[in-house]
């Protein structure tokens, strides 16, 4: 392994690694991706989605083996023995520190439960190589308004959820694990300051999209998947994690069925089903604000 390597050299040499064998990775993305695209036949669309998703499977594991080869993790996990394997469909949510939750979710559950798939930011659109393939995989784009722009433009009001709605339509088609930061970004001090969180660790999780997935989705999934992660040092980057600097992770996973009355309202347009749904979810966040404080110690 090459744990043993200084910083400044460690850094370059594993992102330069993750570069060169993901523009190997996305040639097959890019060919398939636009097979997928060109031949508007429904099975042979669905033949191009599965082999997209082997690719993705290999790709996050190429990431595994970098990660292993190069870094000197401290990794204390529990409770991946309560997953309900790779043919159920299951809904996860995780707390977001960083960017290498990702790396950290995909790592953890690839080959346990189905392909995650996820809820992107529309920019993410444009991302060189990977936006492609985030499209090409069918990761939903979602495109989020500002009050100030909806009270000019009324017309643009529910265009994200009808944009969630067709997603959850896409997965249906074969099980799928769909992951959900519920903070909707990435937690630093600025933010927990800004958003007057009422939790210690944690940013006020957003209920609209997610109680969506819950109510479309009722009858396809087995149960939720809660994910919690902290790290040390706290705040890490992806530098951090190729530099060697991330020196120990600890996760928690649960995973519980759904409650059926948290799927059976209208959280748009029914005020008691969203106070209700709102509740539900702030007492896990609680208790995931709890875990964290136990976690750091």
């Amino acid at each position: 392994m090459l744990s043993f390597l200084p910083a400044f050299i460690l850094g370059p040499l594993s992102s330069g690694i993750l570069v060169i064998y993901t523009i190997c990775w996305w040639t097959g993305f890019f060919l398939f991706g636009s097979l997928k695209y060109c031949i508007p036949n429904e099975r042979f669309r669905r033949f191009c989605t599965r082999i997209l998703i082997l690719l993705g499977t290999g790709w996050i594991d190429c990431n595994r083996f970098i990660i292993w080869f190069t870094q000197k993790i401290d990794w204390d996990v529990t409770g991946l023995d309560k997953l309900p394997g790779k043919d159920k469909w299951v809904l996860v949510f995780s707390n977001h520190r960083s960017w290498v939750d990702i790396f950290i979710v995909q790592n953890l559950f690839n080959h346990r439960i189905p392909f995650l798939k996820f809820f992107l930011k529309e920019e993410l659109r444009k991302v060189p190589l990977m936006g492609f393939a985030w499209w090409a995989l069918d990761y939903p784009y979602m495109k989020r308004y500002s009050k100030e722009f909806l009270e000019k433009h009324p017309e643009f009001k529910g265009k994200d959820l009808e944009s969630a709605r067709e997603a959850c339509a896409r997965f249906k088609i074969t099980p799928v694990s769909v992951i959900n930061f519920l903070e909707g970004t990435r937690f630093s001090p600025e933010k927990h300051q800004k958003t007057n969180s009422p939790y210690r660790n944690l940013l006020p999780p957003k209920a609209g999209g997610v109680s969506i997935v819950l109510t479309e989705m009722k009858d396809y999934l087995a149960g939720i998947v809660n994910v919690t992660i902290a790290y040390s040092p706290e705040r890490v980057t992806f530098w951090d994690l190729f530099s060697g600097r991330v020196k120990k992770v600890k996760v928690r996973v649960d995973f519980f069925p759904v409650p059926e009355d948290i799927t059976s309202g209208d959280y748009a347009n029914d005020p008691v089903f969203r106070e209700k749904f709102q509740i539900w979810l702030n007492s896990l966040w609680e208790e995931k604000d709890k875990l964290i404080d136990e976690l750091k110690k």
